[in-house]
């Protein structure tokens, strides 16, 4: 498929700066209302996932958005529940799923999240099939969430249930590595550290529980991304070290197996993502998977100038699923 033309977004002149549209929503956007359902489900290692369930606004729907959030986020962050209110708003149920970690309780296992994990998202899919009636399912990303969707529609397509007839995805880091040399180096430094802040938080609370299996004072000295995946990411889930889990998890490499109707749309001024993220070639030799960079909208970010607290990335899904690009 040929690269979507670069889309008429202009948003208001100050958050055309890439790192004031991803600074400001955290922060200073007002909370999407919405109303959710909390759900806990059983993972097939005898772990756990924490869900909210968003009802459809206009009546029963046989129809799913499975949402899936980015780094050391959560089924609650802003971004996740604006989405579940417009989607919902457009006749879909949305299950908003926390990453293995990043809810209140504690898991049962040492390992964690990580940014090539696709079993967790098998589960919920699975769940989600098995406990209710669906005949269609969306699958929604941002960044880290972005990248693990299209890993898991493309490295082993036949795996995925054939409910699952469209995808999404935003700011997706689709080389893993070329994005941690971006976010290390000292200009970036603010997001290093807002990211280490639950990291280091999630060892320490590891380490009470696995004093055997993870030592938090390893965390000393850490200054990058890359020492912090060498010393707990990579060997928690079967990496030799960072350099492997960044090379087997990045979805850039399944990308060309796509299947199903998938965008991807990732800013040309996201302050986190590299050239390699901008993957034009798989695009222009996919008929399947739609790139869209348009020129602002930072990272996770895609600010809009309207009193309805509706974001530009929201209103793309609702074209998207009106056009079908």
């Amino acid at each position: 498929m040929p690269i979507l033309p670069t889309p008429d977004y202009s948003p208001p002149l100050p958050f055309r700066n890439g790192n004031l549209a991803t600074l400001y929503p955290p922060v200073f956007r007002t909370t999407p209302g919405t109303n959710p359902c909390h759900e806990r489900i059983e993972t097939p290692d005898n772990d756990f996932l924490d869900m909210d369930w968003h009802a459809c606004r206009i009546g029963k729907s046989r129809r799913l958005a499975i949402i899936s959030h980015g780094l050391e986020g959560h089924s609650r962050k802003k971004y996740i529940l604006g989405m579940a209110r417009m989607v919902t708003g457009l006749g879909y149920d949305a299950a908003c799923w926390t990453q293995r970690g990043c809810g209140k309780a504690i898991n049962r296992h040492a390992r964690f999240y990580h940014s090539g994990e696709t079993d967790d998202l098998h589960a919920v899919v699975t769940h989600c099939l098995k406990t209710r009636n669906y005949d269609e399912i969306m699958l929604i990303g941002f960044s880290m969430g972005g990248n693990q969707i299209l890993k898991y529609l493309g490295k082993n397509a036949s795996r995925v249930p054939a409910e699952i007839t469209t995808a999404a995805t935003f700011s997706v880091p689709c080389d893993l590595g070329a994005t941690e040399r971006l976010i290390s180096k000292p200009t970036m430094r603010i997001y290093f550290e807002y990211f280490m802040l639950g990291l280091r938080q999630k060892i320490r609370a590891k380490g009470r529980m696995f004093p055997d299996v993870v030592n938090p004072a390893e965390l000393n000295g850490i200054n990058s991304l890359r020492q912090f995946d060498d010393r707990f990411t990579a060997p928690l889930n079967g990496f030799k070290d960072a350099e492997e889990y960044y090379t087997r998890s990045s979805c850039k490499q399944f990308l060309k197996s796509i299947r199903i109707p998938t965008l991807l749309v990732n800013a040309q001024n996201d302050p986190f993502l590299p050239h390699e993220c901008y993957p034009m070639d798989e695009a222009e030799t996919n008929s399947n998977l739609f790139l869209e960079m348009p020129k602002h909208g930072g990272h996770v970010g895609f600010v809009l100038n309207h009193g309805d607290n509706v974001y530009w990335s929201e209103n793309r899904i609702k074209k998207f699923l009106e056009t079908g690009k």
